[in-house]
């Protein structure tokens, strides 16, 4: 557990909790302590599907400008591809993962929160890419996840401009994908996550890595990437399993070991 990061579990359900107040800025601590906790709930057997949270006031305000400002170019290569690389941990944890988005999703803690499978969001919060009146662009995904989110134009408008979207827009817009009251924000990306916990988790992996995998490349080697995944899931239990119980039981009523 880190000091502003930590990793909480509940029933097969983990959460990464930021908790440096007040906006939950992130500095070289948190981006390390993120990149742990990605490990963590990576590598643990009783996490089967996981939450991005920054607490019931804000989930993440962005980089630390005051730290930030007084580094020199050399200073921010390193910073740059250390948070980068964060980011690309939690963007690679081979499990259902969906950011439960209270109050700001500005800057960094947007491009946090697009490390996500999926993103719940208050109906007061605002989410942007606000760099760029600071006079630089976004360094840790802000244009490259968010525009293959929602497609180069309206990725653009967002980071050209910095300003800020509403939640409504935010939905309209593809950032997010539900919109709740904002003291049911946590809950209800819970209620998201926990329905694969029990789910057979080396094919939940597989998909995961089928699409994300497939958006790298073109369609063609998206499609072979596809069918070899495909094709291994008939080296696990769960395929036998879910087979099995198909023809049995009928559709739906299988139970998996998650192996």
């Amino acid at each position: 557990m880190g000091e502003f990061v930590s990793v909480e579990v509940e029933a097969g359900v983990g959460t990464i909790r930021l908790d440096r107040p007040p906006v939950n800025a992130l500095n070289n601590q948190v981006q390390a302590e993120l990149a742990e906790a990605a490990k963590e709930v990576t590598e643990r057997a009783d996490i089967r599907s996981v939450i991005l949270y920054g607490g019931e006031k804000t989930f993440a305000g962005g980089a630390d400008i005051k730290e930030m400002a007084a580094r020199s170019y050399a200073e921010m290569v390193t910073f740059g591809t250390a948070l980068s690389t964060s980011l690309s941990l939690l963007a690679g944890i081979p499990k259902p993962t969906v950011a439960a988005i209270t109050g700001y999703a500005l800057g960094g803690g947007l491009e946090l929160a697009l490390t996500a499978d999926r993103r719940v969001a208050g109906d007061n919060v605002k989410v942007g890419q606000p760099e760029i009146q600071l006079g630089v662009i976004p360094g840790a995904g802000g244009t490259q996840r968010l525009a293959r989110l929602i497609g180069p134009s309206k990725a653009k408008d967002l980071v050209y401009t910095g300003r800020f979207v509403k939640a409504e827009e935010a939905l309209a817009l593809g950032i997010v994908d539900e919109v709740v009251a904002p003291d049911d924000v946590y809950a209800a990306a819970h209620k998201w996550a926990a329905q694969f916990v029990n789910g057979p988790a080396v094919a939940l992996r597989a998909a995961k890595a089928a699409i994300d995998g497939g958006l790298d490349v073109d369609l063609a080697n998206g499609l072979k990437l596809e069918t070899q995944l495909f094709a291994g899931l008939w080296a696990t239990e769960d395929q036998a399993n879910g087979m099995r119980s198909f023809i049995e039981n009928g559709p739906g009523k299988a139970s998996f070991e998650g192996k």
